[in-house]
């Protein structure tokens, strides 16, 4: 029963430096956290509308916009909610029936960042530990939640100064969204297939026709 096990909501603790360090927290320790969020077996009876993308049902926030990324190839890469205080991004990936996939991510993600020449700090969150970066382009807060053969990752960037509204609306959208695991056999860490709504595909399609051409390398426009 992931969906609908309560988790304790914990305010962000300093940051530590070792990964290792910050304690997980269990899903189901207690607390008045919402429940979310939830496998497809369990989807809440709230009325709140989600956009269906296949392996994810995503709330979209009051004023965001969506914006999709495709692969050169066809498939959509990502879908973002695009919003005054920054861009909020939830993948589903693949995981093994074994919980503890995000710690090992988390890990990767941290030293990952470091190298890159980021500023990384790790908190205790909502579902365990969290990541944040400040990089020269924006702040990020990463966060992840294990599911049953899933794993959810969310991700926030925008600047420092709408850090702290952007995180709690990463925190929302991560709490209310449904995943669609299925049961295709995939490898673990294969990001879950997203698939566009028919209207959504149809508006891509007809801005793609009406987008200016761009000419050939070394040509000119008539």
């Amino acid at each position: 029963m992931f969906g609908r096990r309560r988790r304790a909501r914990q305010q962000d603790e300093p940051a530590l430096d070792v990964v290792d360090d910050v304690d997980d927290q269990a899903p189901g320790a207690g607390g008045d956290a919402p429940a979310g969020p939830y496998d497809a077996e369990e989807v809440p009876a709230d009325g709140r509308p989600r956009l269906d993308l296949g392996s994810l049902r995503l709330p979209v926030p009051a004023g965001a916009q969506v914006q999709v990324e495709m692969d050169r190839s066809g498939p959509v890469r990502a879908v973002h909610l695009v919003m005054p205080q920054g861009q909020v991004t939830v993948t589903a990936f693949a995981a093994p029936r074994s919980a503890g996939l995000w710690t090992e991510v988390a890990r990767e993600l941290a030293a990952q960042l470091r190298s890159d020449g980021a500023t990384v700090d790790l908190h205790a969150g909502e579902w365990g530990r969290e990541v944040s970066a400040v990089t020269e382009q924006a702040s990020l807060r990463f966060l992840g939640v294990d599911g049953p053969r899933w794993m959810l990752r969310g991700v926030a960037a925008g600047s420092e100064v709408q850090r702290e509204a952007l995180v709690a609306v990463l925190r929302d959208v991560v709490r209310d969204t449904v995943v669609v695991r299925g049961a295709e056999p995939l490898p673990v860490r294969s990001a879950l297939p997203l698939q566009l709504p028919e209207a959504l595909a149809e508006q891509l399609t007809q801005a793609a026709a009406q987008a200016p051409q761009q000419p050939p390398p070394g040509t000119a426009r008539p």
